[in-house]
C-alpha cells in the first residue's frame, strides 16, 4: 500500500535521511527502532506532508502523493501530547471527524461507542480530557484517528510520556487494536520492547539509513538494534536472582 522510494532529506547541507526505501503492505505495523536524532520524526512529517523531501518519492497504491496537500493524503499523525479539544468530552472528541464530514447521528452514535468500547474507554465517555489519565488521553487520541479510517497512520513515539506500566498496557492495546481494525501503520521508537510488541514489520533507522528486516529473526539478530543485548542482561539477573 505504501512505497518510500529513494527519500532523502538535507538541512543546512547536513544529510537527516539518505535514500530511505521501504514498503508496507495494507493491515501492517512497520515498527522503526532508532535512537534519538536518527530522522525518525523528520520521516513522519515528510510522509505526513508536513515537510518535504530534497530526493525520492511517496507513492500509496502505487501513485505519487508528493504534490497532494497534508489534509487529502488521508495520513494522520499523531505525536506524543495527545492534541485533544479541552471543551470537549471524550465521546464528542472522538466524533469530531464524522461530525465535520456530517455523517448522520445514528451512525456517529453507533461507531463512536462501539470504539470506544473496543478502546476500554466506553466509562469515560461524557468526562473532558483534563479528567482523564495519560494513558486514556492517548486512547482518545487513537479513537478519534481510527473513526475517520486513515489510508495510514503514524506515530511518533506516542507513549513516550507514560509511566513503564501504563505504557506497557497501552503497547498491547495498541496491538489488539490495530490488529482488530486492519490498522496500517509506521510507528517509530526507541524502545526495543516496544518497537517488538507492536510491529508485524521492522526497521531500523540510524542517521539518516534505513534498514528494513524481512523476519523478526533478522531483525532481533542485528547487534544495531540491540535485542540480543536487552536480552543478555535480563538473563544475567534472572542468574543472579537464583544465586543469591
Amino acid at each position: 500500500m505504501l512505497d518510500v522510494l529513494g527519500l532523502s532529506k538535507r538541512f543546512n547541507q547536513s544529510s537527516i535521511l539518505s535514500n530511505v526505501s521501504f514498503e508496507l503492505p495494507a493491515g501492517e505495523v512497520f515498527a522503526v527502532l532508532g535512537r534519538s536524532g536518527c530522522g525518525k520524526t523528520t520521516l513522519l512529517k515528510i510522509l505526513a506532508g508536513l515537510e518535504s523531501a530534497n530526493d525520492g518519492d511517496i507513492r500509496m497504491d502505487g501513485k505519487s502523493i508528493l504534490t497532494i496537500p497534508p489534509e487529502r493524503r488521508q495520513i494522520v499523525y499523531l505525536y506524543q501530547e495527545p492534541l485533544l479539544f479541552p471543551h470537549l468530552n471524550v465521546f464528542e472528541n472522538v466524533a469530531f471527524g464524522l461530525r465535520i464530514r456530517n455523517v448522520d447521528k445514528t451512525r456517529v452514535d453507533q461507531q463512536v461507542n462501539d470504539l470506544l468500547a473496543d478502546l476500554e474507554l466506553s466509562d469515560q465517555a461524557q468526562k473532558h480530557p483534563g479528567q482523564l489519565s495519560g494513558g486514556q488521553r492517548q486512547r482518545v487520541s487513537f479513537g478519534r484517528a481510527l473513526i475517520i479510517k486513515p489510508r495510514l497512520l503514524l506515530l511518533d513515539e506516542p507513549f513516550g510520556n507514560l509511566d513503564a506500566q501504563t505504557r506497557a498496557s497501552m503497547q498491547l492495546l495498541f496491538g489488539r487494536v490495530a490488529q482488530q481494525y486492519s490498522m496500517t501503520a509506521l510507528f517509530v521508537t526507541h524502545d526495543i520492547r516496544e518497537a517488538l510488541t507492536v510491529g508485524t514489520r521492522f526497521g531500523y533507522l540510524d542517521r539518516g539509513v534505513m534498514t528494513s528486516f524481512d523476519t523478526i529473526n533478522e531483525f532481533v539478530a542485528d547487534p544495531r538494534t540491540g535485542v540480543n543485548a536487552e536480552l543478555n542482561f535480563w538473563e544475567s539477573i534472572q542468574l543472579r536472582s537464583t544465586s543469591l
